[in-house]
């Protein structure tokens, strides 16, 4: 079994979660996101951002609007909806749900008692 493709599909599959996480904090420049998620070691191509914040936009989870830019074409700087903002709550409660399910099952636990080490004094 190869670990780096299940590392993989762990990382995608908190990537919407994250990305909506930092756009949830205020407006961002799809640069920023990478940076963002690179800080974290959570490293994303932008051949990967890119369709995922149009399928977000298109969900109308997100919008954008253009920013003229001094030293380039104008940059698109994306923000949350109101259903955005909904569908990231729910996001967030089942994230939080799925942590608490995950770190009880990996904590060790101590073995069962038997009923013959219950009866000793």
């Amino acid at each position: 079994m190869d670990i780096q493709n299940t590392q993989s599909q762990m990382r995608k599959g908190v990537l919407e979660f994250c990305i909506l996480s930092i756009i949830r904090q205020g407006e961002v420049y799809p640069s920023d996101l990478v940076d963002r998620m690179k800080a974290a070691n959570l490293h994303i191509l932008e051949g990967t951002l890119y369709p995922l914040l149009t399928r977000l936009k298109n969900a109308e989870l997100l919008t954008y609007r253009w920013v003229e830019s001094n030293s380039g074409p104008p940059r698109k700087y994306f923000v949350m909806t109101e259903k955005g903002l909904a569908f990231y709550g729910e996001l967030e409660r089942t994230w939080k749900e799925l942590a608490d399910a995950v770190k009880v099952l990996t904590q060790p636990t101590a073995p069962p008692e038997t009923e013959n080490n219950q009866n000793q004094p």
